[in-house]
């Protein structure tokens, strides 16, 4: 008897799995970033330190807030994102905050998007999601400086 239900366990755990994500077109990258998301939540968008970008898609509805905090030598020493869409945007947002952190304003303005698709592997219908990506990523570093103007001419 515990033999069936634990066979049963594990189908019920497989099947929430599928149902989640349909595994067999996302590449294990995606997966592992949608399953496990890095950095999922928000800064306090009044802090003079912390840029916030949101984007969103029209055409698929996805919506990305991802956002930066920058120490006083300009590094980034924090990173969240908030994310409504399909595995692939939430995929792409956990990685572009892994990688934006560490990183100085420049350096993190020279990721690309090609690259956040190369890492993940996404396929070609899927690219606009690690286009969202870099796009939030702009976004939030444009916020943050033009904070920093703002605060020095104060």
């Amino acid at each position: 008897m515990s033999f069936i239900k634990k066979s049963s366990r594990l189908l019920q755990s497989q099947l929430r799995r599928v149902q989640s994500v349909p595994i067999a077109l996302y590449h294990e990258n995606v997966v592992e970033h949608y399953e496990n998301p890095r950095n999922v939540g928000s800064l306090d968008k009044k802090d003079v330190r912390v840029g916030t970008g949101l984007v969103g898609a029209p055409a698929c509805g996805d919506v990305m807030k991802l956002q930066i905090k920058v120490d006083e030598n300009g590094k980034i020493i924090d990173a969240k994102f908030k994310t409504f869409g399909c595995g692939s945007a939430i995929a792409s947002s956990s990685l572009a905050t892994e990688w934006v952190k560490g990183k100085s304003i420049d350096e993190a303005g020279k990721l690309k998007n090609t690259d956040i698709a190369k890492e993940l592997r996404l396929p070609p219908v899927k690219l606009h999601c690690s286009m969202l990506a870099e796009d939030a990523i702009k976004a939030a570093l444009a916020d943050y400086k033009v904070k920093q103007q703002k605060n020095e001419s104060n």
